[in-house]
């Protein structure tokens, strides 16, 4: 039982921040009925969100889930507290492949515990896509779809949605480009500018979270999106019988893998409640039911057991082993670099 690991009384609330349509249904439901603890639950869909209000201060959350290339600058910043391992026995249960990688990011593990993890990548509707294309074939690398004009501007005609976040972009852009996904050199950013200026008239929607709706509904059928979204919309679409195909495309060349990270803000009001809700998701089980509802990999190695066996074989949700080590690990990058980032892809979206 997780009741047992509260060293201090706290009163019996818990203040949640973490992405839109990323829990099981039953997650905080369980969590509330075991620990006696009300969770208030709420949802943003990109980290330029999430940590302006940990910039701020006092947002009054316990538990917040940032991608781990933000999650480091929030380290750096001293926003997130240090994780009290005592109180998280769980931690025996993490794949300790994850958790060199996370590593990186978060030297000793001290601060991030991964909740979930993807990557970047294109989904389409198959039979819309084909349409739109007329007699040209797919190309070999889903890339070129959204970054070659040649076929951006034939998938337009059925509606190609990109996220709405310049740190998934532009590193998207930037290996297309054959350059490094999180490069420090402002040149690199130049370039990447001028590839998504010639692609942006065939960008319809911009969208963190709508997007899996859109897809699976059929008004998108091109997405520039995160895998487990992707899927989402895939699933969607098959309980609907609306008849749109989905489908995540793993690309040929380098996309970014996507670790979010469960942390405690340093001024969380209730950091034993984090630390019961931390471990209690890295129960096997718990960390088993998230993959099942969203489709994204967890970094649990007990979980397998009790994720769905045909979730369990999706290459395009567990990845192979050839298919990970192509993808680019997450790095952070310097404030003056960000800030190119967010310039660059201002521009994009405007048009201007």
């Amino acid at each position: 039982m997780v009741t047992g690991l509260a060293q201090a009384q706290e009163e019996k609330v818990l203040n949640i921040y973490n992405w839109s349509d990323y829990i099981a249904e039953d997650t905080v439901k369980n969590f509330e009925k075991e620990t006696g603890i009300k969770v208030r639950y709420d949802v943003f869909d990109n980290n330029e969100i999430l940590n302006s209000k940990l910039v701020a201060g006092k947002s009054g959350y316990d538990i917040v889930v940032p991608t781990a290339q933000w999650a480091r600058l929030q380290i750096e910043g001293k926003l997130l507290r240090k994780l009290d391992k005592s109180k998280l026995p769980n931690l025996k249960n993490l794949d300790p492949a994850i958790q060199a990688k996370l590593a990186s990011i978060d030297p000793n593990n001290e601060y991030l515990v991964d909740w979930l993890w993807g990557y970047t990548t294109v989904g389409i509707n198959v039979n819309k896509v084909k349409a739109a294309l007329g007699g040209m074939p797919m190309p070999a690398n889903a890339w070129d779809l959204v970054f070659d004009p040649k076929y951006a501007s034939k998938v337009k005609s059925c509606g190609v949605s990109f996220l709405d976040s310049p740190s998934e972009v532009l590193p998207a852009a930037l290996m297309y480009l054959g350059k490094p996904a999180y490069s420090k050199n402002a040149a690199d950013y130049a370039e990447a500018g001028k590839l998504l200026q010639t692609i942006r008239p065939n960008v319809t929607l911009f969208s963190s979270s709508g997007y899996i709706n859109d897809m699976a509904n059929g008004a998108v059928c091109v997405a520039l999106g995160w895998s487990g979204d992707i899927n989402i919309a895939r699933q969607r679409a098959l309980d609907a019988k609306n008849g749109n195909v989905i489908e995540v495309l793993v690309p040929k060349t380098p996309a970014a893998l996507v670790f979010d990270t469960m942390a405690i803000p340093a001024d969380a009001p209730h950091p034993n409640n984090a630390h019961l809700w931390i471990n209690y998701i890295m129960r096997p089980e718990v960390h088993a039911s998230l993959t099942n509802k969203v489709f994204y990999a967890n970094p649990n190695t007990a979980s397998m057991k009790f994720v769905r066996k045909d979730i369990a074989g999706n290459k395009t949700v567990f990845l192979s082993d050839a298919d990970k080590q192509r993808m680019a690990a997450p790095e952070s990058v310097p404030a003056d670099i960000r800030r190119v980032i967010t310039r660059t892809y201002t521009k994009f979206k405007t048009g201007r």
